[in-house]
C-alpha cells in the first residue's frame, strides 16, 4: 500500500507492508524524510484531526487516499520550546502544562526558558508518575497474588522471575478489564511507568540512554525517568515489546488480525565502523604485505603487518562476495595467537577491549551466582553453582565458564516465528564444546554441523583445560589466553572482527555481553525484555 504523506510542505508516497502496523509507519516515515529515530511525531488526516494508533490501521482501511500530514511534537509548541513529553501524554500532563506555562516576562529574559521547562516538565512527570503508580499499585492491592509482590520487592528490593511474571500478569489483567482486550500505546505507557515508578530498582539503568533525563522525587528516592520515551523492559513504546506486549500478544493469540512488527538491527556485529587507527596500507602496499605474512616466520612482523592492513581485512568482511575467504586470505589467524584481540582493540579501543576481563569479577560474577539461585533448581543448576563457587569437581568446567553457563540459564534462547525454542542445555554445545586431548579433533570438526563460531576446549578433564580454540568454518583459531574467561572474550570479539552475527540460541546472552559489559552499541541495539531485566537486577 502507498500512503501520501506531507512533512512541512513537502509531499512524498510511503510504502506499507500488508501487516503495516502504526509503528512501522512511523518508522518509514522518518527514513523517508531523513528525521532522527527519536522524533516523537504526530499524525493528522486531511481535516487536521490527530490520528492515534488505535484508529490509525481502520482510518487507512476506509480512507486510503487520504494525504497524512506529520508533524513533530516541538512544531506545535507556542512558546518556542520543545514541548516535554509524559510517558502517558495523559489529560493530567495537559493540565499541568497549561498551568504553568511560561509567562510573558519568561520570554524576555533568555536565562529563564530553559529553568521554566525543566520547572514544568518535572511537575508534570511527577504527576503522570504518580498516577501511574497508582493505578499499579490499586491492581495489586485488590487482585489475588498482588501482596505477595509487594511484600518480596519491601523484603528484597527486587523480584525472582516467576513474582515479576505473577506482577506483569496482574497489571495486564487490570489494564483489559478497564480498557478492553487490545489496550492503546498510551495506556500500555501508563502501566509501565506505574510499574517501575512503584518499584524503582526494577528499572532498567539503560533504559534512557541517549535521551533527557529528568530527576524526580518519588517515595523519597530519586529515580530518572526518560521522558521523549519509556523504553523499558516492562514495556518499549517504539518497538512494541516488552513483558507487556507479551502478555498482551498471549492473551490474543487467538485474534487472526494480530500483526507483528520486525524490528531491524541497528547495532551489533555487522554495522559496518569507521577505520581511524592510523598508517594503513593501501594498494600494491598492501597486497605486498598480504603476501609477506604468509611466508614470514617473525610473530612481531606478522601483529605489525596485520595491523597495517587491518582497514583492507574490514573491507573484506563486509563484502558479502568476498568475506567467506578471510581465512584463506590471512591465513595467519589460524597459528599465531593475539590477532583477535588486535583487530578488535583496532576496531573500538583498549578500553573497550578490556572490560570484560576488568569487569567480571568484580561486577558481574557473583551476583550472576546469586541471581542463579532463583532459577528452578534441577540437578545442572546446582552443579554449576557449585562450580562457579569454586566447590566442583575437576569433571566440571572452573568457575569462570560455569558463571558464564549460568548467565546463559539466566538468558534462555528466545523461540522466534520460524523456530523452535530449546533449552539452555541444548544451547550450551553451541557456546563451547569439551574435547579430550586424547581423540581427534577433525573428526570433531567434520560431525560439527553449523557455521556460527564456538569455544572448543581441549585437555584430559573438563576442570584443566590445556588450550581453547574459537572454530570457526571447521577452522581452529587459537585463543591468545589459557582461561575459560579470556576465551569466552575472544569468542564474542570474533563475532566483530569477522562480522559475524550471533547464532540464534546465543543472542540474549551475546546482547548482554555487548550492551552491559562491553557497553557497545547501547540504545542502538534490540534487547529482549529479559536481557533488561537482568541488568536492572545486576546493576541497580
Amino acid at each position: 500500500m502507498l500512503v501520501k504523506v506531507q512533512y512541512q510542505g513537502v509531499k512524498k508516497y510511503v510504502k506499507l507492508l500488508t501487516d503495516f502496523t502504526f509503528q512501522y509507519f512511523i518508522s518509514e516515515v522518518k527514513s523517508k524524510f531523513g528525521l532522527p529515530t527519536t522524533a516523537d511525531l504526530q499524525v493528522f488526516d486531511d481535516t487536521d484531526t490527530n490520528v492515534e494508533e488505535d484508529i490509525f490501521h481502520e482510518l487507512m482501511e476506509s480512507s486510503p487516499h487520504v494525504c497524512l500530514t506529520v508533524r513533530c511534537l516541538e512544531e506545535n509548541m507556542s512558546a518556542g520550546l520543545p514541548e516535554v513529553i509524559s510517558p502517558t501524554r495523559s489529560s493530567t500532563a495537559s493540565t499541568c502544562t497549561d498551568t504553568v506555562s511560561l509567562s510573558s516576562t519568561d520570554h524576555d529574559d533568555p536565562e529563564q526558558p530553559m529553568q521554566n521547562q525543566m520547572t514544568r516538565a518535572s511537575r508534570c512527570l511527577m504527576v503522570d508518575a504518580e498516577r501511574a503508580k497508582r493505578i499499579v499499585q490499586d491492581a495489586l492491592e485488590k487482585q489475588s497474588g498482588g501482596d505477595e509482590v509487594l511484600d518480596e520487592y519491601k523484603a528484597t528490593k527486587t523480584l525472582k522471575h516467576s513474582t515479576r511474571r505473577q506482577l506483569v500478569n496482574i497489571v495486564v489483567s487490570h489494564m483489559t478489564e478497564i480498557h478492553g482486550r487490545i489496550p492503546t500505546r498510551k495506556q500500555r505507557e501508563t502501566y509501565a511507568l506505574g510499574i517501575i515508578s512503584l518499584f524503582p530498582s526494577l528499572r532498567d539503568p539503560f533504559s534512557a540512554k541517549g535521551y533527557v533525563r529528568i530527576c524526580l522525587s518519588i517515595l523519597n528516592t530519586n529515580m530518572f525517568v526518560c521522558f521523549n520515551y519509556l523504553k523499558e523492559h516492562f514495556y518499549d513504546p517504539e518497538k512494541g515489546t516488552g513483558f507487556i506486549a507479551w502478555r498482551l500478544k498471549t492473551l490474543s493469540r487467538k485474534n487472526p488480525k494480530r500483526v507483528r512488527l520486525e524490528v531491524s538491527e541497528v547495532g551489533g556485529p555487522s554495522l559496518k565502523r569507521r577505520i581511524d587507527t592510523g598508517q594503513q596500507l593501501e594498494g600494491d602496499a598492501c597486497r605486498e604485505a598480504i603476501s609477506f605474512l604468509v611466508h614470514t616466520a617473525d610473530e612481531s612482523e606478522v601483529l605489525l603487518k596485520m595491523k597495517e592492513t587491518f582497514k583492507r581485512r574490514q573491507e573484506l568482511v563486509h563484502d558479502p562476495k568476498k568475506s567467506a575467504d578471510i581465512l584463506n586470505i590471512f591465513p595467519r589467524f589460524l597459528d599465531v595467537k593475539g590477532l583477535i584481540n588486535q583487530d578488535f582493540g583496532l576496531l573500538f579501543n583498549a578500553e573497550t577491549s578490556n572490560k570484560l576481563l576488568e569487569r567480571w569479577e568484580t561486577s558481574f560474577k557473583h551476583k550472576i551466582i546469586n541471581e542463579a539461585k532463583s532459577l528452578t533448581s534441577t540437578a545442572e543448576i546446582r552443579g554449576l553453582i557449585n562450580s562457579a563457587e569454586g566447590q566442583g569437581s575437576e569433571n566440571d568446567w572452573d568457575s569462570d565458564m560455569s558463571a558464564v553457563l549460568l548467565l546463559l540459564h539466566l538468558l534462555p534462547p528466545s523461540s522466534g516465528r520460524k523456530r523452535t525454542k530449546i533449552s539452555p542445555t541444548e544451547a550450551v554445545e553451541r557456546l563451547v564444546h569439551f574435547h579430550k586431548s586424547c581423540t581427534s579433533i577433525e573428526g570433531h570438526l567434520s560431525k560439527r554441523e553449523g557455521h556460527q563460531p564456538y569455544l572448543l576446549g581441549t585437555g584430559r578433564i573438563k576442570g584443566r583445560i590445556d588450550n581453547f580454540y574459537v572454530v570457526m568454518d571447521k577452522h581452529l583459531i587459537p585463543c591468545a589466553g589459557t582461561s575459560s574467561l579470556s576465551a569466552v572474550d575472544e569468542l564474542f570479539k570474533i563475532h566483530y572482527v569477522f562480522n559475524l552475527t550471533y547464532e540464534e540460541a546465543l543472542v540474549n546472552i551475546f546482547t548482554f555481553l555487548q550492551t552491559t559489559v562491553y557497553n557497545i552499541d547501547v540504545g542502538l541495539t534490540s534487547e529482549s525484555p529479559r536481557v533488561k531485566e537482568l541488568r536492572a537486577k545486576i546493576l541497580n
